[in-house]
């Protein structure tokens, strides 16, 4: 057994103390800021003198940031503590624990004291001494022994992971909302790194990573993670920004802990709502992780988001659309491809890569012209989308839907360029042994090995296809037929027109008398008629005023003369029947009029396109791609199947007869 699981199996225990004041899902909102800060405690030991001695002479000189910096310097750390308390001495005074523990945790550096502010500490400081186990706890924690020559950072992040993964089970109903599950993670860094070798080797290479929806940090400690198993030399510094505050608070410890002085302040986590409040305005990054958000509507940030797709377009985040406002994931990804480093060999710029976990929504969601058709467009048309894999259904915490990881690049291998790859990984995968919430699957190791082995090979199988970019696009052409109105003048009718137009009586008096009461099928040759009589009496009338006459005297017959909008020469161009108006769907591939002429006008002969009206449209129809025939079964068997059935039913009726007249 490691030591890092060791260590989480004892201070695992401690949490038993908690039992009654708290419920299991709530453990983790004393046992997470303890351990950071019994860590913390024990990596200031040694500096702890030197640190005093540096605050006593610049106290009252120095603050804030100033003051910090020089501490920081003396402690060898990213953050300090000048309070003369430390866990030890939190055990002298039993009865005064509370006010010591809040004195002690007020000592530290400001990034340490806004990370308990958002673990909102001071609570359960209160709660516990009210039920007096504060000491107890306190008492119990100053066993654990996470001194750096004892517990190293690798070690530690893995016991500050370990600890979450627990917690999170534990509250597994809400888990998914901040936690994604690690194998879910593994092959997404996988697929992130997996054509990297060269870049991620060369020597002093740095690479920047961000995750806008970070939750608790697991993304950017796997991707970490990956870099030390594989030996690769560079060195990630990694960003991460989250809304929840208890979320942000365990990325933004599990960081401190894992991090040494080496990194200075490059790496960082930042609290805050990422898609009104970007933390990382001016900043681009190589790669990018996330997971955002399932089906969560944004009406609370759609004012300022749509502001900003207005007033800034491409020169903002939002500049390819929006998305219908009961789900914003797609906005997270236009985030992070505006943060994308461009590509240029002259400047040593290698662009950027980002894996994000989608329910199926984004997928084909929107037609043609809405908002999450043109983000599809505009990333399929860039030549950004490298590859979407499908994952079971059941792999997350809070949900049972089928979710899908897209990988997105401006950087595609030549072989790529142009290309779409689909990985059906639905049916890949285990059963846990107990339910985590709608968690029952998970990805193997060899399962995520089959899954980055198919990606590689880029080939052609039953689970494997690669297609062209406009494979996934499509014309969404207007149909229209021509109005066919049939023209005549009733009492009830006149009234109508008279209503909506009373200066117009002597003129229509005139036309009624000159045209008469009887029905024609021909309204072009009316309305000349009807505008000689205009001309001769000396009459203009406005455009509402031929609309109102037209609406009152006429009625749509498919056996009409259709209306005529335009005649110029041999052309002749109709007024079209909304009423008759239809939409046809055809792939970007194929002749829009080649189609037309087959699918269309051998039904409707007197149709037209629209050309003006037509869009372009792109969306990813996994289960056309994929659709497996299922064979139906032979008739003979399933009136089997109904005659057994049927006999069954009746010997149940039979015993239960029986029974009443006994």
């Amino acid at each position: 057994m490691s030591k890092s699981h060791e260590l989480s199996n004892f201070i695992w225990s401690i949490a038993d103390l908690l039992r009654g004041p708290y419920r299991p899902p709530q453990y983790e909102r004393v046992m997470l800021p303890l351990v950071v800060l019994r860590r913390f405690d024990c990596v200031l030991e040694s500096t702890k003198d030197a640190v005093l001695a540096k605050y006593t002479q610049y106290q009252g000189k120095l603050d804030g940031e100033a003051l910090d910096s020089v501490l920081n310097k003396i402690s060898g750390q990213r953050f300090h503590n000048h309070s003369p308390l430390s866990f030890e001495k939190l055990k002298g005074d039993p009865d005064n624990v509370h006010l010591h523990l809040v004195s002690y945790i007020n000592g530290f550096s400001e990034n340490v004291r806004n990370i308990f502010e958002r673990f909102d500490f001071g609570n359960e400081i209160e709660r516990m001494r009210e039920h007096n186990i504060l000491f107890l706890v306190i008492k119990k924690f100053c066993e654990v022994d996470l001194h750096p020559s004892v517990v190293d950072n690798i070690e530690m992040g893995l016991l500050f992971e370990d600890l979450i993964r627990r917690f999170n089970e534990q509250a597994n109903e809400t888990a998914g909302d901040h936690f994604t599950p690690r194998e879910v993670i593994r092959l997404m860094v996988n697929l992130l790194f997996m054509h990297d070798d060269d870049l991620l080797t060369k020597p002093g290479t740095v690479r920047k990573m961000l995750d806008p929806t970070c939750g608790t940090g697991g993304m950017l400690s796997e991707a970490r993670k990956y870099l030390r198993q594989h030996n690769l030399g560079a060195k990630l510094y990694v960003y991460g920004q989250d809304f929840n505050p208890r979320s942000y608070a365990v990325a933004a410890s599990d960081l401190l802990l894992r991090t040494g002085p080496e990194e200075k302040e490059t790496s960082t986590i930042k609290f805050g709502d990422t898609l009104i409040d970007d933390q990382f305005p001016d900043e681009r990054f190589d790669y990018f992780l996330a997971n955002p958000p399932f089906g969560v509507d944004w009406k609370r940030q759609q004012k300022e988001v749509v502001r900003e797709h207005e007033k800034h377009g491409f020169a903002g985040r939002f500049g390819a659309g929006t998305p219908r406002v009961n789900d914003g994931a797609l906005l997270f990804l236009q985030h992070m491809v505006s943060k994308f480093e461009p590509v240029d060999p002259a400047k040593n710029l290698d662009g950027s890569r980002l894996a994000i976990v989608f329910n199926g929504s984004p997928l084909f969601t929107g037609g043609a012209g809405s908002g999450e058709s043109e983000i599809r467009k505009w990333i399929i048309e860039n030549d950004w989308l490298e590859a979407i894999v499908a994952m079971p259904e059941q792999m997350f915490y809070n949900t049972g839907i089928g979710t899908y990881i897209w990988v997105v690049t401006n950087r595609k291998e030549p072989r790529r360029r142009g290309k779409i790859q689909l990985i059906d990984g639905r049916d890949r995968w285990q059963s846990l042994r107990r339910s985590l919430g709608d968690k029952r699957r998970e990805f193997s190791d060899a399962h995520i090995s089959e899954i980055v082995r198919e990606y590689g090979g880029m080939h052609d199988s039953a689970t494997s296809k690669v297609f062209d970019n406009a494979d996934f696009g499509y014309n969404r052409l207007t149909i229209e037929r021509p109005l066919r109105l049939t023209f005549q003048i009733t009492l009830e009718r006149k009234e109508r027109f008279l209503d909506a137009c009373p200066d117009l009586l002597d003129d229509l008096q005139a036309i009624d008398a000159s045209i008469g009461r009887e029905s024609s099928q021909d309204w072009n040759t009316t309305w000349k008629q009807v505008q000689a009589i205009l001309k001769n009496r000396d009459s203009k009338w406005r455009a509402p005023q031929v609309k109102a006459f037209r609406e009152s005297f006429t009625e749509i017959d498919p056996k009409a003369e259709a209306v005529i909008a335009k005649k110029s020469g041999s052309k002749i161009e109709y007024d079209a029947n909304p009423k008759l108006r239809d939409f046809e769907n055809v792939p970007l591939k194929e002749d829009v009029q080649v189609y037309f002429e087959r699918e269309v006008l051998p039904h409707v002969p007197d149709a037209w396109i629209d050309h003006e009206k037509t869009k372009v449209g792109y969306e990813i129809n996994f289960n056309r791609h994929f659709y497996r025939f299922t064979t139906p079964r032979v008739l003979s068997e399933i009136d089997s199947d109904l005659k057994r059935a049927e006999e069954e039913i009746v010997r149940l009726l039979r015993e239960v007869t029986q029974e009443k007249s006994v």
